[in-house]
């Protein structure tokens, strides 16, 4: 198969598997070569699944050859971050502690898509525990740290540093990522990808692995928007396993790029305040991103963040329940064998936060999420910069900017179950640029 084939869209790739340009098997066997043979030089992979994915292709192939066609995953090729269940393989969550891990059930998000017919055929490599009990650098992880194909000198950034890699390399046409603090927004915006963070309840948890409770959301990582819309549309709606699930009229994602556009023009807010300092050329890369947007009949307006302790609030809120979902770990003394130092220690600290502490702050959330609502009065759509720089260089103290950074405190609003959040990279210097467009979903329509 051609090389330049593994790049196309998801779209692309299923109207050639419906035609019979070449079959599931010959397209899982491709990715698979690729995965296999450029996997491990970028610390893509926590496991691949080939016999999964064959058993899954040769299904496919059958279905399909006699006109049973389940939709536009039918046949698709992905990789899974490793926090989320696959019955009977390892999911090591990125951690020495779980390196042996396996359990004998499927996340919702896992069965959904073989209900759609894809194919899995690997767990992608992560940051220890997402992060949970904090980190410093791309190195702490089971795998080593994710190495951009841009720039292997790179990180990819985030703990769905795997699922960038994969996704940018062409090891899979899309893969599952998760975000609790920019963990999709990040790698997406430095791989040159595009990720939806979907809001949270949209998606369910159920098989995943908890970091803190009240923010963690999974969402699709793919070459293109369509893309994600299309995996966005198989994977969300209620699971009753899930406690945090949205109602189904809610969480429910009916997706077709020929849907009707918006009944009046966007008007789409340009952050100015969210960075001290821009990547030279970043600023104007994302002007001339929202000048074509105008050009189509869209109002952009300058909006400033309301103010606020967005950051702080996160912060607290992570490491408490991060504290709480880890405190065996932790209580057990085994966080020591965790790779990075600020991983093995932290959770002790999380763990002597008082309850009056974090109740506390949840009160505040209550009160941040009311000013992120005021500035959706004024606007449909935030569009931002998804990231300060073009690149991380994987040095230990070279931590990812996006964790100190104001970028996410409009997707903090996600905990409510109503504001999504996608980025979309171009080229950069040697690395990649991202927008990121944060959306009150019910104010389009």
């Amino acid at each position: 198969m051609e090389e330049d084939t593994l790049y196309w869209g998801i779209r692309e790739l299923g109207e050639s598997l419906q035609k019979r340009a070449f079959s599931p098997v010959e397209l899982t066997e491709s990715y698979l070569e690729r995965s296999e043979r450029l996997g491990p030089a970028l610390n893509a992979y926590a496991t691949l699944t080939r016999d999964l994915a064959l058993e899954q292709a040769r299904a496919a192939e059958r279905e399909i050859s006699r006109g049973h066609y389940r939709g536009p995953l039918h046949g698709i090729p992905y990789a899974a971050k490793d926090l989320l269940a696959v019955r009977g393989y390892p999911t090591t969550w990125g951690a020495r502690p779980f390196a042996k891990q396996v359990f004998d059930y499927n996340a919702t998000v896992i069965e959904r898509l073989t209900q759609a017919g894809a194919i899995l055929i690997g767990k992608a490599a992560m940051i220890e525990l997402v992060g949970g009990l904090g980190y410093s650098g791309g190195y702490a992880s089971l795998t080593g740290p994710a190495k951009n194909p841009w720039n292997t000198e790179c990180w990819t950034c985030g703990s769905s540093s795997g699922s960038g890699a994969v996704v940018a390399a062409a090891l899979a046409p899309f893969a599952l990522g998760s975000d609790t603090r920019g963990s999709i927004i990040c790698p997406s915006a430095h791989c040159g990808i595009c990720g939806l963070r979907p809001s949270l309840g949209r998606v369910s948890r159920y098989g995943s692995m908890a970091i803190a409770y009240s923010m963690d959301k999974i969402g699709p990582m793919a070459r293109t928007a369509d893309d994600c819309g299309l995996v966005l549309s198989v994977i969300a709606g209620h699971d009753p396993r899930d406690h945090d699930s949205l109602p189904a009229s809610e969480a429910a994602f009916h997706y077709s790029p020929s849907a009707e556009p918006p009944t009046k023009p966007l008007r789409i807010g340009r952050m100015i305040d969210l960075y001290k300092k821009l990547a030279p050329g970043l600023a104007s890369a994302v002007d001339e991103a929202l000048a074509v947007r105008e050009k189509h009949g869209e109002r952009i307006a300058d909006a400033k963040l309301p103010d606020g302790p967005f950051e702080e609030a996160a912060l607290l809120t992570v490491t408490v329940e991060g504290a709480s979902a880890f405190r065996s770990l932790v209580e057990s003394g085994r966080a020591a064998e965790l790779i990075d130092p600020v991983g093995q220690v932290a959770g002790y600290a999380g763990l002597e936060i008082a309850a009056s502490d974090y109740l506390h702050v949840q009160r505040v959330r209550t009160f941040l999420q009311k000013r992120i609502d005021e500035l959706f009065d004024r606007f449909d759509v935030i569009a931002a910069a998804s990231f300060c720089r073009s690149g991380a260089r994987r040095s230990r103290r070279d931590f990812c900017c996006l964790a100190l950074s104001t970028l996410h405190k409009l997707a903090h609003k996600a905990a409510t179950g109503r504001l999504s959040s996608a980025a979309r990279s171009a080229p950069g210097e040697g690395s990649r640029f991202g927008i990121m467009y944060a959306i009150w979903y019910s104010s389009l329509y």
